[in-house]
């Protein structure tokens, strides 16, 4: 039977997340279990050495346990968003862009991930794509249970009819213009043990 997109909110049972953390390590990704968002940011930041160069995607899961804002507001680490922040788009574009391009570390969450641990993230700017796929030296993403699905075409599903109106009306309430979806990236495994962390969160966080 097909998922509703009220089976895209539910969280995973404790054995699909065991299952889902056996696959993910075959693909040489590293993965971590954590219960709640508290517990998954205390996770991301364990992982961050003080002062390091550290990036994200505008991500509502980063801003739902609390690293977006940790980020933001202390000075413990190089947000690299906060440096762009203070940048004239017009004259510095290429310079924002090569920052954001391979920073030492990439935070961020992925919209769906299989059963079989692909990792599924899609994009309007692509900004995210090049160091979730290779330019960042370490990527953390942090991913709800909820975003667990059976195989890519349920992925896709959960992209098109719950992740897509949900982003797109969000940024039309915030910024007055919709969103599009122009990229999409499948993370198959990593090349390299130990690039990628995956921080799997029992409770649901994003969406």
């Amino acid at each position: 039977m097909a998922a509703s997109t009220t089976d895209f909110a539910r969280p995973a049972s404790e054995a699909a997340l065991d299952a889902l953390a056996e696959r993910l390590r075959e693909r040489n990704f590293e993965v971590v279990i954590v219960g709640t968002a508290a517990e998954a940011k205390a996770a991301v930041l364990e992982r961050l050495p003080e002062g390091a160069e550290v990036h994200s995607g505008k991500s509502k899961t980063l801003e739902d346990i609390g690293v977006f804002g940790e980020l933001m507001e202390g000075d413990t680490y190089d947000f690299i968003r906060k440096r762009t922040m203070k940048m004239d788009r017009k004259t510095q574009m290429r310079e924002i862009s090569k920052l954001g391009a391979s920073p030492d570390y990439m935070l961020g969450s992925v919209h769906a991930v299989t059963e079989a641990g692909q990792l599924v993230v899609v994009s309007a700017s692509g900004s995210q794509i090049g160091p979730y796929a290779s330019g960042a030296q370490r990527l953390i993403l942090v991913v709800g249970s909820q975003k667990i699905v059976p195989d890519l075409d349920t992925a896709f599903r959960r992209i098109a009819e719950y992740v897509f109106p949900y982003e797109d009306a969000r940024l039309r309430e915030q910024l007055g213009i919709g969103t599009k979806w122009t990229r999409t990236l499948i993370l198959e495994r990593d090349f390299n043990p130990g690039r990628t962390t995956v921080i799997l969160v029992r409770e649901p966080v994003g969406f």
